[in-house]
C-alpha cells in the first residue's frame, strides 16, 4: 500500500489524478468511500479524472465520448468503450488514502 493523499483533500463527488508508482490512478470519493481506478479510458487514452462522477450509479465518465465505468470493477456502461479498466485496492489509514496498484 501506497500512502498517496490525505482523505481531506479529495471533496466528496470528485476525482483527482495521482501517481502511484509511475502509474496514473483517478481517486475517485463517494461519501465515506474512495475508489481508485486506472486513469485513462480504455477506448479514447483520455484522462478519467476530468469526466464527470455519478455517485449514484458509482461510475465515472470519459470527458471525450461519454463511455461511463464502474469504479467497482472497471467494466464499461456505454459504449463506445468495450474494455474495462483496472480496478485498485484503497485502505484509508489515519486519514491517509493508500493505494495497491493491481497487477
Amino acid at each position: 500500500m501506497i500512502p498517496v493523499l490525505p482523505f481531506d483533500e479529495l471533496p466528496d463527488g470528485t476525482a483527482r489524478c495521482v501517481d502511484v508508482a509511475g502509474r496514473q490512478v483517478a481517486l475517485v470519493r463517494i461519501g465515506t468511500t474512495v475508489h481508485a481506478v486506472d486513469d485513462q479510458c480504455s477506448h479514447a487514452k483520455v484522462s478519467l479524472s476530468d469526466g464527470d462522477v455519478w455517485p449514484d450509479a458509482c461510475t465515472i465518465e470519459c470527458p471525450r465520448h461519454g463511455s461511463a465505468f464502474s469504479l467497482t470493477d472497471g467494466s464499461p456502461d456505454t459504449l463506445p468503450a468495450t474494455r474495462p479498466i483496472a480496478v485498485h485496492r484503497v485502505d484509508i489509514i489515519d486519514g491517509m488514502i493508500n493505494v495497491e496498484v493491481a497487477e
